[in-house]
């Protein structure tokens, strides 16, 4: 006899199918369009800042396999971002089909359309000396009018218009943070780097603080075979008269100037800090203007390039 006691309770299927699911590991699929000239190189590079996978100049029919190979957790691309434009040339009229079939495919997306005024495209392109896509034998007005006519029904369908004519680039990259990535930009990664001036200035030093007005340790036959991470350089270089006060004038003078590197978008700052060999003076202030700056809250790391050469 089977028993008719319900192992499960009826109402939950229909309370599951209700429950509406967490959309924060949802696959992201951003399909970036516009006016040729309008900003899509810089939305690419504010994109791959953020992590996202972008893929250019994809012909539009390739868009449902490319958005079916994403996976919304782990190691695989849960941010896709996708550039179709006119240059895809013929393939590009296959564009508002593709969008309709990914709609049928229940595949989400959002379009971001970039625009700006003709006279700003007009200058840009001749900056460049490159022709407009659609140019041809034309003037370059004559590719842009061409364009416009194109893309005025996708445009009407963007999710996104961003109209980029009074934008800096570092506007435009901002502006994609604010209303694609929804984002604040990462904290600010300082570098504090000791050198040896013998060996030549770090390439990638934005700031360059010289410490050789100091007493050398070198000289000091207790000391030499030490280094400025050792406490006893450390000592000796910081209790020199003005050592500290001049780190911590420098710290604090430098601050402000590390806050606007944030606003900026420019996360990564190196600060090097040099004496004649690289081993004593220059290491020993290196890690005490470190720890000053993370006593600021910003985070630091100390690299010491030449520390060992002598």
């Amino acid at each position: 006899m089977d028993d008719p006691t319900p192992t499960v309770p009826a109402g939950i299927p229909e309370l599951d199918a209700s429950t509406p699911r967490n959309t924060a590991s949802r696959a992201q699929l951003l399909i970036i369009t516009g006016m040729s000239g309008a900003g899509r190189s810089q939305t690419v590079q504010s994109l791959e800042d953020l992590d996202w996978y972008v893929v250019d100049n994809l012909p539009p029919r390739m868009l449902q396999p490319l958005a079916r190979m994403m996976t919304p957790e782990g190691d695989g691309v849960h941010r896709l971002a996708v550039v179709v434009d006119v240059r895809s040339r013929s393939f590009f009229s296959e564009f508002m089909t593709t969008l309709d079939q990914l709609q049928e495919a229940h595949i989400e997306y959002q379009v971001l359309f970039l625009d700006t005024s003709d006279s700003v495209l007009v200058r840009r392109y001749e900056q460049v000396r490159r022709p407009h896509p659609l140019q041809g034998k034309g003037r370059i007005l004559d590719g842009i009018q061409a364009e416009r006519e194109l893309l005025n029904p996708i445009r009407d369908r963007a999710n996104i218009y961003i109209d980029t004519t009074n934008y800096s680039v570092h506007d435009l990259a901002r502006k994609i943070r604010e209303v694609v990535a929804d984002e604040e930009p990462d904290g600010l990664n300082i570098t504090v780097m000791s050198f040896g001036f013998k060996y030549g200035l770090p390439l990638d030093a934005d700031h360059v603080v010289d410490v050789r007005f100091f007493a050398n340790p070198y000289w000091v036959t207790e000391l030499r075979h030490l280094s400025g991470k050792d406490e006893a350089v450390a000592k000796y270089v910081l209790s020199q008269p003005g050592a500290r006060d001049f780190a911590e004038n420098y710290v604090n003078t430098i601050a402000p100037v590390l806050n606007g590197y944030l606003r900026e978008l420019k996360p990564f700052v190196t600060i090097a800090v040099g004496c004649t060999g690289g081993r004593h003076r220059s290491v020993a202030i290196c890690e005490y203007m470190a720890k000053l700056l993370r006593e600021k809250d910003f985070s630091v790391r100390t690299a010491h390039r030449d520390l060992g050469k002598e």
